[in-house]
C-alpha cells in the first residue's frame, strides 16, 4: 500500500538524526554568565521588538549569545562541546521566554493587567472596579496611576505569580518526563520533528568541528547543500546564517532601527514600514463588506513559510480564501449583523467573532480534539497488535517503564516524579480554592489528576507519531457554567489546567543531542529566577519611561485592544455588577451566552470531520485540516506573505537544492534573519533607553 502524502513528508525527518551513546552534563559557569548577558542585553530589545512590531527576538536573542560565548571560547583556545553549546541556547531560549504579545519574561502580563482594569471594554461593562487585588491592583491605585511596578500594591500579584512559577517548572519535569519515558522508550514512537529542533540546535556545534576552510561565496555553499555535499556542512551553515543576518540587519533597520532613531527627537516615530500591519479593511468594505484585509509587510514571514510544514500553510490559505467569500455573504444573509461600515481590522474581527467565528472555532477546535483521540486510539490498538506479533521476547527487550535506565541519561525515579507531581498539584489546588473558594474542589481535583494526565498523553503520543498538537477547546469555561459560580475572580485563578505533551518532545530533543537531562533542569534552577528579577525591572522602567499601549508601541495598540475585547466578553458570563444579587443573574443572559451559537459551532465540528474522511479517502495530506483550522477566523494579514514563502520554498528551493537540506538550510538562514534584526533593534533600543535614563534625572 502507498504511503499518505503526510507519511512520505514526516519520514524525511524520522531519518534526520540518530540516537547518541554518549551523554554530557552541558551546564558550567559559561552558562550561568550567558544567562545573565542575555537577560541584560537582549531581554530590553525583546519587549521592545514585541510591543513595536508584534514579533519575536526570540531567535535572535538565543542565537546572539551562543555566537558571541562560541567566538569567545574559540579565541581563548577553547571549544565548546555539543552539549554546551545546547544548554546554552536552552538557558538563553528561557531568558527570552513569552509571546509576542507580552515578550520578555512574566511581567509583561502584569503591564496588560494594568491595561485591561483601564481599558475602554472594562470601563463600558462596568468591569472595572470588579477585579480581585489579588489579580491587579484597583483603577485608582497610584500603582496603575503612576505606572509603578514596583508599588506595594502588585506585591500580592507577583508573589501569586512567582510561587504558580515554581510549582509549573517542578509538574513540567515530572509528570512531563513520565510521558517521555512512556511514548519514548517504551512505546518507541518516532517524534518526527525531534530532529528539526536538534538540527537547529546543533548547527552551530558543527562549526566548532570542522577545520578552517578557504572562503567561498554563498552561491558556492547553496550549490554544495543542493548535491549533497556533506564535508563543508558546518562551514556551509555558518555562511548561511551569515547570510540570514546580513538580510536581516537590513530589513531590520528599515522595519525598527527607522522608528526607534526618530522616536529620540521626534514626538512621534516614524514608520517607514506600517506596524503590526498594513489595514486595508475601510478601503475593502464596498466590495468585501464585514471581512478584516491587509497585509504585513515583514520578510520574517516569508522565511516562516518556508519552516512550516507546507500542507498547514496551504490549509491556513485555504480556510482565510473562504473567509473572504464567506464573510460577505453571511454579512449579506444578516448572520454577521453586528458589522457596520468603517469598522477597522480590529473592530471588524471582534464583531466577527460574536456574530459567527468564535463559535465556529469551538467546533473546529472540538473536531480536531476529537478525529486527534480517534486517531491516537487507532494508533495504539495497531501498536498493540504489533507488540503481540512481535512476540514477548523482543517486547520485554524494551525493558519496564518504571525502573531507571541507565543510559547516562540523567534519568530519575519515575515513583518520585509522581509523588513530587501530586504535591505541586495539591499546592496549586489549595492556592486556587484559597484565592476563589467558590470553585468546587472536585473540579480542580479533576482538572489535576484526571483531565491534564489524559490530554497531555494524547498530546505526546500525537507529537510522537505526526509532530500535532490538539487542545479540547472551552474545557475551562463549560466547567465554570457547570459548576454555577459567579465573579470575575473564576477566570483569573490559577486554574490546574496544563498539557504537559510538548515536554516528551523537548526530552526527545535534548536525548539526540547528547544532553544531560539534570544539565536542563540546573539551567532551569538558574534561568528562571534571574528572568524573574530582570523582566521585573526592565518592565517597570519602560512602563515608567512611556505609557503602554501607546503611539510609540503600535503592535500593543492593536493587539492588548483586540484581547481586551475578547477577555471582557467572556468574564461578562459569570459578571455581576455592585449591589446586585448573585442569585439573580442568569448566565444565559450574558453578553458571552449570546455569542455562543450551537449551530455554528456544529458546523465548525462536521467541516473538519467531514474534511478529514474526505483527505483520508483520498489519500491527500491531513495537514490541510490543522491549517484549515489555524486559518478560520485569523487575521489574514500575515497569511500572504506566508504562502508565498511556502510556494517558494516546496516548488523551487526544494526542487533546487533538495528536500533534506533545504529542510535543514532554512531553519539556519531564518535564525540568521532573526539575529540580524535583533542586533538592530538592540542597538537603537538602547539608545531610547538611555534617552529615558537621562530625561529622569533631576539636572
Amino acid at each position: 500500500m502507498a504511503k499518505a502524502p503526510l507519511d512520505t513528508d514526516l519520514e524525511r525527518y524520522r531519518t534526520l538524526l540518530e540516537t547518541p551513546t554518549e551523554f554530557k552534563d552541558g551546564f558550567n559557569w559559561t552558562t550561568v554568565v550567558g544567562i545573565v548577558f542575555c537577560g541584560l542585553v537582549m531581554l530590553p530589545g525583546s519587549i521592545y521588538l514585541g510591543l513595536m512590531t508584534g514579533g519575536s527576538m526570540g531567535a535572535a536573542a538565543t542565537w546572539v549569545t551562543v555566537i558571541l560565548f562560541s567566538e569567545i571560547a574559540r579565541r581563548a583556545l577553547k571549544t565548546m562541546s555539543k552539549q554546551e553549546l545546547v544548554v546554552l541556547l536552552y538557558a538563553a531560549n528561557i531568558m527570552i521566554a513569552g509571546i509576542a504579545m507580552f515578550p520578555g519574561g512574566p511581567f509583561g502580563q502584569f503591564i496588560y493587567r494594568a491595561y485591561l482594569v483601564s481599558s475602554d471594554a472594562a470601563r463600558d461593562a462596568g468591569m472595572s472596579e470588579g477585579f480581585p487585588s489579588w489579580f491587579v491592583p484597583q483603577p485608582s491605585s497610584p500603582a496603575i496611576l503612576e505606572r509603578n511596578l514596583l508599588h506595594s500594591d502588585w506585591m500580592v500579584p507577583i508573589g501569586i505569580a512567582l510561587f504558580v512559577m515554581v510549582l509549573g517548572l517542578i509538574s513540567r519535569y515530572t509528570f512531563g518526563y513520565l510521558l517521555f519515558r512512556l511514548t519514548s522508550d517504551i512505546e518507541r514512537l518516532p517524534f518526527p520533528l525531534a530532529p528539526i529542533s536538534a538540527q537547529g540546535a546543533m548547527a552551530l556545534a558543527e562549526t566548532d568541528e570542522v577545520q578552517e576552510e578557504k572562503k567561498t561565496s554563498v552561491a558556492t555553499s547553496l550549490a554544495a547543500w543542493g548535491k549533497g555535499a556533506t564535508a563543508k556542512r558546518g562551514s556551509d551553515r555558518w555562511r548561511l546564517f551569515s547570510l540570514g543576518v546580513t538580510i536581516g540587519l537590513a530589513f531590520g533597520f528599515l522595519q525598527v532601527g527607522v522608528p526607534a532613531l526618530t522616536a529620540l527627537f521626534l514626538a512621534k516615530p516614524v514608520f517607514l514600514i506600517p506596524q503590526p500591519f498594513v489595514d486595508t479593511t475601510t478601503l475593502t468594505e464596498t466590495f468585501l463588506p464585514a471581512t478584516p484585509t491587509g497585509v504585513a509587510l515583514d520578510l520574517g514571514v516569508i522565511l516562516m513559510g518556508f519552516v512550516i510544514p507546507f500542507w498547514v500553510v496551504v490549509g491556513t490559505f485555504a480556510a482565510v480564501l473562504l473567509t473572504f467569500v464567506a464573510n460577505p455573504v453571511m454579512h449579506h444573509f444578516g448572520v454577521l449583523s453586528h458589522w457596520q461600515p468603517g469598522m477597522n481590522t480590529i473592530n471588524a474581527t471582534f464583531a466577527n467573532s460574536i456574530d459567527f467565528w468564535m463559535s465556529f472555532g469551538i467546533g473546529t477546535g472540538i473536531g480536531v480534539a476529537a478525529i486527534s483521540i480517534y486517531s491516537t486510539i487507532r494508533d495504539i490498538r495497531q501498536r498493540m497488535q504489533e507488540s503481540q506479533a512481535q512476540g514477548a521476547a523482543e517486547a520485554s527487550s524494551e525493558g519496564s517503564m518504571w525502573a531507571t535506565p541507565k543510559k547516562g541519561r540523567g534519568d530519575y525515579s519515575l515513583y518520585y516524579a509522581l509523588a513530587i507531581y501530586a504535591v505541586a498539584s495539591i499546592g496549586v489546588i489549595l492556592l486556587t480554592h484559597r484565592l476563589v473558594p467558590q470553585i468546587p474542589l472536585v473540579f480542580l481535583f479533576i482538572f489535576s489528576f484526571l483531565y491534564n494526565p489524559l490530554i497531555s498523553y494524547v498530546n505526546a503520543r500525537l507529537l510522537g507519531l505526526a509532530g500535532q498538537q490538539v487542545d479540547i477547546p472551552f474545557v475551562r469555561e463549560a466547567s465554570f457554567i457547570l459548576s454555577g459560580a459567579k465573579g470575575v475572580d473564576i477566570w483569573l485563578a490559577p486554574i490546574p489546567l496544563e498539557n504537559y505533551g510538548g515536554m516528551a518532545q523537548h526530552f526527545r530533543v535534548n536525548e539526540l543531542v547528547g544532553v544531560s537531562f539534570w544539565s536542563l533542569i540546573k539551567a532551569e534552577a538558574v534561568a528562571l529566577p534571574t528572568l524573574f528579577i530582570l523582566s521585573l525591572l526592565f518592565w517597570s522602567f519602560i512602563w515608567r519611561s512611556e505609557a503602554i499601549p501607546s503611539a510609540m508601541f503600535p503592535a500593543a495598540q492593536v493587539n492588548w485592544e483586540l484581547m481586551a475585547k475578547n477577555n471582557v466578553l467572556l468574564f461578562s458570563s459569570t459578571f455581576v455588577p455592585a449591589g446586585e444579587d448573585p442569585a439573580s443573574k442568569s448566565i444565559m443572559d450574558s453578553q458571552f451566552m449570546r455569542a455562543i451559537h450551537p449551530q455554528f459551532i456544529s458546523a465548525g465540528f462536521l467541516a473538519v470531520v467531514v474534511g478529514f474522511a474526505i483527505l483520508t479517502i483520498f489519500n491527500l495530506p491531513v495537514l490541510m485540516i490543522y491549517g484549515f483550522v489555524r486559518g478560520s477566523g485569523i487575521l489574514p494579514h500575515f497569511v500572504l506573505l506566508e504562502i508565498v514563502g511556502a510556494v517558494l520554498g516546496r516548488y523551487y528551493y526544494q526542487r533546487k537544492y533538495g528536500s533534506t537540506n533545504f529542510l535543514r538550510m532554512a531553519p539556519t538562514v531564518m535564525a540568521g534573519y532573526f539575529t540580524g534584526v535583533g542586533l538592530v533593534s538592540m542597538a537603537t533600543i538602547g539608545m531610547n533607553l538611555i534617552k529615558a535614563s537621562v530625561s529622569s534625572l533631576p539636572f
